[in-house]
């Protein structure tokens, strides 16, 4: 390795140490009160519509309201690198923090998560899930 490319790695390594270290406290934190994570990826029926995807970011900010939910983020697609291990397919996320799996399985059948389906499903072709819990 060539002394540039040695500084390089040497700096990009720094980096990300920094980023890791700075981002280790809020996580754990987070571990902590809610172990369990409901991740939901949305397709948008019409995925150019800045519209279409606003009103379902705004539909899922609104599942905020169900006491189970613990924390919430809602995301779009970040304009990062391209490579082959990012999907970018997607339109709108929803990432959700609960106590419990009891907490989850509430959060499922409560009447406003039930309204949100019945109000904003019309905007997405696929919904794909991933539930976690702390390891």
């Amino acid at each position: 390795m060539n002394k540039s490319n040695r500084r390089k790695f040497i700096g990009t390594a720094a980096v990300l140490a920094v980023g890791t270290a700075a981002t280790a406290m809020p996580l754990s934190n987070m571990k902590k009160n809610y172990p369990v994570v409901h991740h939901v990826f949305f397709w948008l029926k019409n995925p150019d519509s800045k519209e279409d995807r606003d009103k379902l970011a705004a539909g899922v900010k609104a599942l905020s309201k169900i006491p189970t939910v613990k924390e919430l983020h809602v995301g779009i697609v970040a304009s990062t690198e391209k490579r082959d291990v990012i999907d970018s397919s997607w339109g709108v996320s929803e990432l959700m923090f609960f106590s419990d799996l009891e907490g989850q399985a509430t959060y499922q059948t409560h009447p406003i998560h039930l309204e949100f389906i019945k109000n904003y499903s019309h905007l997405w072709e696929k919904v794909v899930v991933y539930d976690a819990v702390e390891a």
